[in-house]
């Protein structure tokens, strides 16, 4: 079996959420519901000197550009009471037949990367499908061609191993590996690992307060 997946450099990413604006226009996704999402993740603060200067205090942030992980030990695929879930023998890539979901979220609660989404109008269970479509016309996903800044990758997953090693899935705020995920995150050289307190995720309406 061909097993795709995703490559990511966090050390490359600025932040632009190409990827992610690229996808959810394509897709016509609706409000709230993405395949792709950037996450921003920052810690430190700011603390006063004796010159009543603010300087910064220990402070990082990155980004980590997330999607479904098309898992080797899919929870969504395990928690699927009607068998809508499934993970293609031939490809690796993880879909959803939308004929036989009911839209009971099971794979968006067991899923410990949030990847499935609700379509609140048509009632079924949504996720990245790694471009189907542009995988079957000998292309590659549309988030990886639109990175600008070259920090998504995609192929094999060995040939991502070959480009860049095991990488460190575990890293803030990404959970534990429990599901053995096909993708392969270069972390940031700021990072910290999961289950640090260091930090905290940033969305946009935060970071615009």
């Amino acid at each position: 079996m061909t097993q795709y997946a995703f490559a990511f450099d966090s050390n490359k990413c600025s932040g632009c959420r190409t990827c992610q604006v690229l996808c959810k226009e394509t897709y016509g996704l609706p409000l709230d519901n993405l395949y792709r999402r950037v996450i921003n993740y920052q810690g430190g603060s700011w603390k006063q000197n004796e010159n009543g200067t603010y300087v910064a205090d220990g402070m990082f942030g990155y980004f980590i550009s997330m999607g479904c992980n098309h898992c080797d030990e899919p929870a969504c695929v395990a928690q699927c009471p009607t068998g809508a879930m499934s993970k293609d023998p031939e490809t690796g890539v993880v879909t959803t037949d939308h004929d036989r979901c009911i839209g009971c979220r099971s794979c968006q609660m067991a899923c410990p990367y949030h990847a499935p989404a609700y379509d609140e109008a048509q009632h079924f269970m949504t996720k990245c499908d790694m471009c189907a479509g542009e995988l079957g016309a000998g292309s590659t996903p549309l988030c990886v061609r639109g990175c600008r800044d070259r920090a998504l990758d995609f192929g094999t997953i060995e040939e991502m191993r070959a480009k860049y090693g095991d990488g460190q899935i575990e890293t803030a705020p990404l959970p534990a590996n429990m599901t053995r995920p096909n993708y392969i995150l270069v972390a940031h050289r700021d990072a910290v690992p999961t289950g640090s307190t260091a930090g905290a995720v940033m969305d946009l309406e935060e970071e615009l307060d």
